[in-house]
């Protein structure tokens, strides 16, 4: 058959195939220059932004787990204006769509974000990460509460014209409430899921090994939960669903798309294997060809469900 169609279109952003990175897993692109051809990629998504450089959290901060990896590197990173100036230079040269992840701890930090990202034309998208507390609502995290997420989704709406991806999390009681909440309020597309929060001990010390005492959980353990919620989510909305949580290699990714992601995003695998990006493209290649499916898209949703048989 001939070279299977990879193209996949979520919102108003097209991709050459399904395969982005995860935020904070992949620097800003040019750390992995060595390793792989950026340009096969079907988007980057660059380390979270902030206003203002932050130094993130004291280490320990990273604990390889049993099938994952828990951090709390606190969203260590240059700042926004330091981004524009010093990495998107080399990121402008790249073919695959630049989206920029944002986070902020007020809903103000956030639109100011978007809108000094607005004049950078090589930036394609934003993706909000709302797992963050927001100091003025004493803590709460502004992902855990629908009406707070879509304020903030409403916020950056209104001062970027790009493609708005929101990075959900997990932590909830009710995913497809948060995901219809950031759809209402002006979502291009979402992004499912966030890290798992987590915790380990030192029997030795006594002591939490990571220095935060909890952090993120990611990698293999978290993928049944992940496909669960990728799943629900799609169901609940009409929008492009992003899928994310311990893809490792083509078959994972490719169960993704069939719960119903339109596109997949690999984090702690780019730790593991700095080339799992590019194996998963070929190995999706492989099996499209494979099965006789000439195009990706109609894998996407396609989970048979009801009585075997």
């Amino acid at each position: 058959m001939n070279t299977p169609d990879l193209t996949v279109d979520i919102g108003n952003l097209v991709l050459e195939n399904p395969v982005m990175t995860a935020s904070g897993t992949f620097g800003y692109a040019r750390e992995f220059e060595p390793y792989i051809d950026l340009n096969r990629l079907g988007g980057i998504i660059v380390k979270g932004l902030s206003l203002t450089p932050a130094k993130g959290n004291p280490p320990p901060r990273i604990v390889e787990t049993e099938c994952g990896m828990l951090n709390a590197i606190g969203l260590e990173n240059v700042g926004v204006d330091a981004f524009v100036r010093d990495k998107l230079p080399f990121l402008q040269g790249l073919r695959p769509p630049v989206i920029a992840n944002i986070y902020g701890k007020t809903v103000d930090e956030y639109a100011r974000l978007a809108e000094r990202l607005e004049s950078a034309t090589a930036v394609k998208g934003v993706e909000v990460n709302i797992s963050c507390p927001n100091v003025k609502e004493g803590g709460v995290v502004f992902g855990s509460d629908p009406r707070i997420a879509a304020e903030v989704v409403a916020a950056v709406r209104r001062k970027t014209t790009k493609h708005l991806m929101v990075k959900l999390s997990p932590n909830v009681t009710d995913i497809a409430v948060m995901a219809r909440a950031a759809e209402d309020a002006g979502a291009d597309s979402l992004s499912v899921i966030n890290t798992i929060t987590g915790m380990a001990v030192d029997l030795s010390t006594r002591r939490p090994k990571l220095a935060n005492i909890t952090g993120g959980l990611s990698g293999p353990a978290i993928k049944p939960i992940a496909l669960r919620m990728v799943w629900q989510v799609a169901q609940a909305v009409a929008i492009p669903v992003v899928g994310v949580g311990g893809i490792m290699n083509a078959t994972d990714a490719l169960e993704f798309l069939m719960v119903g992601a339109t596109a997949v995003q690999v984090g702690t695998a780019n730790f593991v294997n700095p080339m799992s990006t590019m194996e998963i493209i070929d190995g999706m290649d492989a099996w499209l060809r494979q099965e006789g499916i000439d195009d990706v898209n109609k894998l996407i949703g396609s989970l048979v469900t009801g009585e075997l048989g």
